[in-house]
C-alpha cells in the first residue's frame, strides 16, 4: 500500500457536498434568526417604556392638529398715516361695520 491510499482509509470522503453546506446554512439562518427574536422581545417593552415617558412629558397638552380653520367672519384692518396715534388700527366688517379707530 501506497501513503496514498493508507489516507484514503482512513478519511475516504474529501469532497465537497451540497447538503453539508445547505446545513451550515440553515444553522446560521436559525441562529441569527433566534437573536433576532430575543432582541425584539427585550428591545419592545424598553422602547414602550421611552415613548411612554416621552409622552408623559406634554401632560395636558393635545398633541393632535388637524390644520383646519372654520370660516367666521371676514374684516379688513386699516392703519391710515393719516391717523393721530401710530397704533390706530380700523377695523371694517363684511357687513360694513366699523369699530377702533375709523
Amino acid at each position: 500500500m501506497s501513503l496514498d491510499n493508507d489516507w484514503e482509509s482512513i478519511r475516504p470522503d474529501r469532497g465537497f457536498r451540497a447538503a453539508d453546506a445547505g446545513m451550515g446554512i440553515l444553522r446560521i439562518t436559525l441562529l441569527f434568526g433566534s437573536a433576532a427574536v430575543a432582541l425584539a422581545l427585550i428591545a419592545a417593552p424598553f422602547l414602550d417604556s421611552q415613548t411612554r415617558a416621552a409622552r408623559d412629558g406634554f401632560a395636558g397638552v393635545d398633541a393632535m392638529s388637524t390644520g383646519s380653520i372654520g370660516h367666521r367672519d371676514t374684516y379688513t384692518l386699516r392703519r391710515s398715516v393719516l391717523q393721530p396715534l401710530p397704533s390706530s388700527i380700523c377695523v371694517i366688517r363684511s357687513d360694513g361695520r366699523r369699530s377702533g379707530d375709523c
